[in-house]
């Protein structure tokens, strides 16, 4: 059974990782998102659906930047949609991708260095 956004924790119960180790339940939450972004396509076509004007892009706009065929390019994006890091809604003949909301956020919180800099400070 595949975790989707809404069974995962909630970004905001997420420890950064320099405060405390993740327990068992966190890392299986999260693991999927950073496999889906250790691919260059993947994280390519994240980013630009993150920086897409509007909010969302239509996998029309994004097939042309690849030199890769259409059903490749459904594959990593199906993963990104599998691991919790986008939505997508069909309109007619195309697929219009968007970022879930907080899930970057999420993962930049677990990622947070910040009170390692607070820390040597003292």
């Amino acid at each position: 059974m595949r975790a989707t956004i809404e069974t995962k924790p909630r970004a905001s119960s997420w420890t950064p990782v320099v405060r405390g180790a993740l327990d068992a339940n966190q890392a299986t939450a999260v693991a999927p998102m950073f496999k889906a972004l250790g691919d260059p396509v993947r994280l390519r076509l994240l980013s630009m659906i993150a920086s897409a004007g509007g909010g969302e892009v239509c996998v029309c706009d994004l097939t042309g930047e690849f030199d890769l065929t259409g059903p490749t390019i459904s594959h990593h994006l199906k993963v990104l949609r599998e691991a919790g890091l986008v939505h997508s809604d069909r309109r007619g003949t195309w697929v219009y991708y968007r970022l879930v909301p907080g899930a970057l956020a999420g993962l930049g919180d677990l990622l947070d260095v910040s009170s390692l800099a607070t820390s040597a400070a003292r």
